[in-house]
C-alpha cells in the first residue's frame, strides 16, 4: 500500500455536479488505470484465446497516458510474489503507445497457469482490487494530482460480485478458512461495501465467454469505472464547513477551463467574421435623378463606381467619366476618388484620398461641369 494512501470508507459520494468536474479533470488530462486481474489456477489454463484476447487488449486497446498493473492472484494476491503489493503507482506501467512498452507488458504478463495454485478466493481479490484502485484515486485528490478513469479486466472462471457470505454451492474454491465464507466477518462486510461502491456508479460491465479444452468456460470481464473519489467536509468557524473536492477541481480545472472558453470566444469570434464577410451589404441611393430610391448590392472584396454613365452596379453623377469609388474590403467601406478626374466633395470638402467610412449615412456632391450642385444620399445596410 502507497504510504500516501488515505482510507475512503467514511466519506461521502461527490454531488452531481462534483461528479461531472471530475469526469471532466479526467478527460483533459487522460489516462486510465488499467488492471489485468489474472486468475493462475489450473481450472483457467489461459488457452490460446485467452492468450490471444490478453494480447489483443495490451495490442489494440490500451491508450497513451494509460498505466497498467498487472494483478496475478489464486488463494491470495499477487501469488507470484506475495509480499508486494501490485496496485501502488510505483508498480504500474506507463503506456505511451511505444513498441516496447507493449512488449514491456506483455514480458510481464503470466500467460501460463501454475498446477500448483488451487482454490481462488474471488471475493478477497474483489476486495484488495476494488479498495486499492480507490485508494489510487484518492490519494491523487489529497495531493492535487489528476485522477483517472479506471478499468478492471477480469479474467477468472470464479464468479463476480456475488452476496457477502458464500457457500460451495456458488464457489467452492474459496477456502473453508477464508473469512468470506462468513457474511457477518469484518472481511466479508468492507468487501460488500466495495461492491456496493462500484455498483453504485456508473460502471459499464462486458463479458465474454471462452471454452476450455475440457469443455469447461472461462470468463474475460471488463468492468470500467468513472473517476470517482470520496468527499470529506468539515465544519469550520461561522458555521460554514471546508470540502476537500471544490478546491480541487479549481486547482484542476481553472486553467483548462480558461483556456477552453478563451478558444470558444476566438472560435465564435472568427465564424461570426466569416459569416459577416459572407454577407451581401444593400446600398439605397437617392439622387435629384432619379424618383425612387436606387438599390445596389455590395459583397466583399467589391466596389460600387461613382461617375460612369449609368450600369447595373453605378452611381450616377454628371459625369461621362468615373469620379471614384465606393469599396469594400472585408467589414470595411471605403471612398476613393479617381485620378485626375472631376471633384467628389465629401463632408464639405473636395475627397483628394482614399477615406475610410464610419457611418452607415453619407451624402455626396459631385458638381456638374457649370458648378451647379447634385447631391447624393447613400445608406448603406450591412
Amino acid at each position: 500500500m502507497s504510504k500516501n494512501c488515505q482510507s475512503v470508507i467514511s466519506g461521502t459520494a461527490p454531488t452531481r455536479w462534483q461528479k461531472t468536474g471530475l469526469e471532466w479533470v479526467a478527460r483533459f488530462n487522460g489516462g486510465r488505470n488499467v488492471v489485468l486481474a489474472l486468475d493462475l489456477t489450473e481450472s483457467v489454463g489461459l488457452n490460446d484465446e485467452g492468450r490471444i484476447r490478453l494480447r489483443q487488449i495490451v495490442e489494440k486497446s490500451l491508450q497513451p497516458g494509460d498505466s497498467v498493473y498487472i494483478v496475478p492472484f489464486a488463494s491470495s494476491i499477487n501469488p507470484l510474489k506475495p509480499q508486494e503489493n501490485p496496485l501502488t503507482s510505483e508498480k504500474s506501467i506507463l503506456y505511451r503507445n511505444k513498441k516496447e512498452d507493449t512488449e514491456r507488458i506483455l514480458q510481464i504478463i503470466p500467460f501460463q497457469s501454475d498446477k500448483k495454485l488451487q482454490n481462488t478466493d474471488i471475493q478477497q481479490a474483489e476486495l484488495f482490487i476494488y479498495r486499492e484502485l480507490a485508494k489510487l484515486n484518492q490519494t491523487r485528490l489529497k495531493n492535487n494530482q489528476q485522477i483517472q478513469e479506471q478499468s478492471v479486466i477480469w479474467l477468472t472462471d470464479a464468479p463476480l460480485f456475488t452476496k457477502e457470505g458464500i457457500s460451495s454451492d456458488v464457489w467452492i474454491e474459496t477456502p473453508a478458512n477464508s473469512p468470506f465464507r462468513n457474511a457477518n466477518s469484518t472481511e466479508s462486510q468492507e468487501r460488500q461495501c466495495w461492491i456496493d461502491w462500484v455498483k453504485g456508479l456508473p460502471s459499464q460491465e462486458r463479458s465474454q465467454s471462452i471454452p476450455t479444452q475440457n469443455n469447461q468456460t472461462y470468463n474475460l470481464t471488463v468492468v470500467d469505472l468513472p473517476p470517482s473519489v470520496q468527499e470529506f467536509c468539515t465544519p469550520t468557524p461561522g458555521g460554514k464547513q471546508t470540502c476537500l473536492v471544490p478546491s480541487y477541481l479549481f486547482n484542476q480545472l481553472w486553467l483548462p477551463i480558461s483556456l477552453l472558453l478563451v478558444v470558444s470566444g476566438l472560435s465564435l469570434f472568427g465564424l461570426n467574421y466569416l459569416r459577416l464577410l459572407q454577407k451581401r451589404w444593400t446600398i439605397k441611393v437617392s439622387s435629384p435623378k432619379d424618383d425612387e430610391i436606387k438599390t445596389l448590392y455590395l459583397k466583399n472584396n467589391q466596389k460600387i463606381t461613382i461617375g460612369e454613365i449609368e450600369g447595373i452596379n453605378t452611381i450616377y453623377s454628371p459625369s461621362n467619366e468615373i469620379r471614384g469609388y465606393l469599396k469594400r474590403q472585408g467589414n470595411h467601406l471605403y471612398l476613393e476618388p479617381a485620378k485626375k478626374a472631376e471633384p467628389i466633395f465629401y463632408k464639405g470638402r473636395e475627397l483628394k484620398n482614399k477615406e475610410k467610412i464610419t457611418t452607415n449615412r453619407i451624402r455626396l456632391n459631385c458638381p456638374d461641369n457649370k458648378g451647379r450642385d447634385f447631391e447624393t444620399e447613400i445608406n448603406i445596410i450591412k
